[in-house]
């Protein structure tokens, strides 16, 4: 094992973040913050453009990488042996499976030593014919960050449009092009979610402004021949998020608002795109629903009616209201169904069921078929298709030890084939390594699911050191993939898991609400139990345990630093969602009324309030023996803002009673993805993992 400790050095002296206590009194209750100092005024300029950053906030957070670059300096020859062995598993000249669409075959592929992709087509049965509709690295030339988020041609086959992001705000701008003459049409679309689709005819893009404040609010209709923009709908409801798509049918135009508990959906005829949009069903506390247009109907998936692991619906398309819902797929309690896509003579489903997922396709005389796997943990995921008009399927396998592989899938023979297995240039055999699904218990009884990688040769009797990661929120589900980062840790003796905690959606949407809200605390304890028992069966052992989790998953990261900082050598937190109290209590933040119904309304909800004040990461820090922690923030991040990890470090290194490093580094040029670019990006994977192997290195030094 390459060691990341060199006993000898001494530690450099932490940045000593100055104390502004503001007083805050809210609901009767009175709270004190130390460092709120660090959320710059001006923060909606900063995310657009990160150089107008206050100078002494900026000049605190580079002494913070400072510190951490100088802390982890041992680890550097470690890092970058790390991320070439990462490099190494990468192919680089890589491809996906083209999509076809009418004449042409639509795809994404990568050349040698490119960061970005390239967006490409070719005529059906003529591979040699490329036309080349986005070369992404040489867009991103000259940008320290570069993203695309929606990037698709239009149904006409005429124009390419995608939605750039420069600075890692996520405020995007649209580019149309004309495919033959590659020149743009045209001004950009400012100021957008990233959200787009074509009209069916191709003469109009509905596009998702974003406010101020960085939240989707309205859609527009631009015509593409004059430019002009013509305003479709308006979201009043700030904690409401808005998008727009076109149905795979063509015969509609869907524009969708929903939070986390409510939904709502109207509807533009394809055919007359410059319609007035119609309300499906309104919106009503609790309902949630979504469409997929199915011939002379639509297939619903809802909650109606008590389902809550959701059921399927339809109704006639001319009369798609609620009083005309009738059940096709009927609620099944434990078969959480997330997905529905219709063909045109297929509706396919995919259900995830405890913490693993199948896909079932619905012909449409009734019958219907399961696909599945026998390994303890995978994931079946769809992959995608532009034709509605098809008997084929795409869909991808995977699972801890199996790299992807894409299949196209005959829904009436059921024969399948097998289109591209993903390549390990490195090499990978499967057979090295073994994947456990474990049950942990929780201190109500509630049986956590456990997913464990490791090889074949790693002894399970608590020698071996664990990485162990977590989220637990928004019912967002953390499949067990393949991931070519994670061997670089399992090849060094360490077991990897994911604790499938309550808040995300892994056994279902019951699941889900078990971790959220009043319910939230279970997400931390559901953690520290799945600690527990990778402990207790020799899946490493107290003190030898590392963990990692990103966003949402960084107020576990928090919670638990401040309840077992006992159990762990260190704590990894990407940006780290960690001072929610104050966050849930500024209305100015873009996620803030969206995340109400998530977290409660600690400004009109005394209850609330106390709650969260309970387990907040930031207000619950006190004197404790906390073990290393390396917090990573992005400073145009819109989601989780730079301040929070800033404010948490800050105060955690002034209560704890322990002699161990807590870090913070702050990608100065990216927002809440980190660096934009496949190769960059290792390289703060890497520094991950050279942390994970110098806390539990170092875990037994004052």
């Amino acid at each position: 094992m390459t060691s990341a400790a060199t006993p000898s050095a001494p530690l450099p002296s932490a940045p000593v973040a100055r104390k502004e206590p503001r007083r805050i009194a809210q609901l009767g209750r009175v709270r004190i913050d130390d460092y709120g100092w660090m959320k710059d005024d001006n923060w909606q300029a900063v995310l657009r453009d990160p150089s107008v950053l206050r100078a002494d906030i900026a000049e605190h957070l580079r002494a913070e990488n400072a510190y951490t670059a100088a802390i982890l300096a041992p680890t550097e020859a470690l890092q970058a042996t790390i991320a070439a062995e990462m490099k190494a598993r990468i192919r680089e000249d890589d491809t996906y499976p083209a999509l076809p669409h009418g004449p042409w075959r639509y795809y994404m592929r990568y050349a040698t030593g490119a960061q970005h992709p390239i967006h490409a087509r070719h005529p059906e049965g003529r591979p040699q014919d490329e036309e080349i509709l986005l070369d992404v690295s040489a867009a991103a030339q000259g940008h320290e960050y570069y993203a695309i988020a929606t990037a698709t041609h239009s149904p006409d086959h005429r124009l390419f449009a995608y939605a750039e992001d420069a600075q890692g705000s996520e405020v995007y701008r649209v580019v149309v092009r004309d495919i033959a003459t590659a020149a743009a049409v045209g001004t950009p679309v400012e100021s957008c979610s990233g959200n787009f689709a074509f009209s069916p005819d191709a003469r109009f893009l509905f596009w998702t402004w974003r406010d101020e404040h960085g939240r989707p609010t309205k859609i527009f209709r631009r015509d593409i021949a004059s430019g002009s923009d013509a305003l479709v709908y308006e979201e009043a409801d700030p904690g409401f998020f808005i998008g727009v798509e076109a149905s795979r049918s063509s015969r509609w135009i869907v524009i969708s608002a929903s939070n986390q508990d409510t939904s709502e959906s109207w509807l533009i005829p394809g055919d007359r795109p410059e319609a007035a949009p119609v309300c499906v069903e309104p919106r009503r506390a609790g309902l949630l629903y979504t469409l997929s247009h199915w011939g002379d109907r639509f297939a619903i998936l809802t909650n109606a009616d008590g389902a809550v692991d959701f059921k399927l619906m339809v109704a006639p398309d001319a009369t798609p209201g609620m009083a005309h819902w009738r059940d096709l797929v009927p609620h099944q309690p434990g078969h959480y169904i997330t997905d529905c896509v219709a063909f045109s003579g297929h509706l396919v489903r995919r259900e995830r069921r405890d913490a693993n997922t199948a896909l079932i396709v619905r012909h449409r005389d009734g019958g219907e078929h399961v696909l599945s796997s026998d390994e303890d943990a995978y994931v079946l995921s769809l992959s995608g298709s532009y034709e509605y008009d098809t008997r084929e399927l795409r869909y991808v396998y995977q699972s801890p030890t199996t790299p992807r592989q894409w299949y196209a899938y005959d829904m009436d023979d059921r024969s399948r084939h097998l289109l591209k297995t993903q390549d390990v240039p490195s090499g990978h055999d499967p057979l090295r390594y073994r994947c456990w699904r474990l049950t942990a218990i929780a201190g109500d009884g509630a049986e956590i699911p456990v997913t464990v990688l490791g090889r074949h040769d790693t002894p399970v009797d608590g020698s071996a050191p664990l990485l162990l990661y977590g989220y637990g929120a928004y019912g967002h589900a953390i499949e067990p993939s393949f991931s070519t980062g994670v061997f670089s840790l399992v090849d060094r003796g360490w077991f990897y898991a994911i604790a499938h905690v309550r808040g995300g959606s892994e056994k279902g949407w019951n699941w889900f609400l078990g971790g959220r809200g009043r319910n939230k605390t279970n997400s931390f304890t559901d953690f520290i139990a799945c600690a527990d028992h990778l402990a207790a069966t020799g899946f490493g052992a107290p003190g030898r345990i590392v963990t990692d989790g990103r966003s949402a998953g960084g107020m576990v990261m928090g919670a638990i630093a401040n309840m077992r900082p006992d159990l762990f050598a260190g704590i990894v937190a990407v940006v780290p969602f960690v001072d929610e109290l104050n966050t849930m209590s500024d209305i100015s933040l873009p996620l803030t009324p969206p995340e109400w119904p998530e977290w409660g309304n600690p400004l009109e909800d005394a209850d609330a309030y106390d709650l969260i004040a309970s387990y907040a990461a930031y207000e619950q820090v006190g004197p404790r023996p906390y073990p290393a922690i390396l917090a990573i923030g992005g400073l145009s991040d819109p989601r989780v803002t730079y301040w929070e990890p800033a404010k948490w470090i800050a105060r955690i290194r002034e209560h704890t009673t322990a002699g161990r490093p807590v870090m913070l580094r702050t990608n100065m040029e990216a927002g809440h993805g980190g660096a934009s670019g496949r190769f960059d990006a290792l390289k703060e994977a890497a520094l991950i993992q050279a942390f994970a192997i110098w806390a539990v290195e170092t875990a037994d030094r004052p």
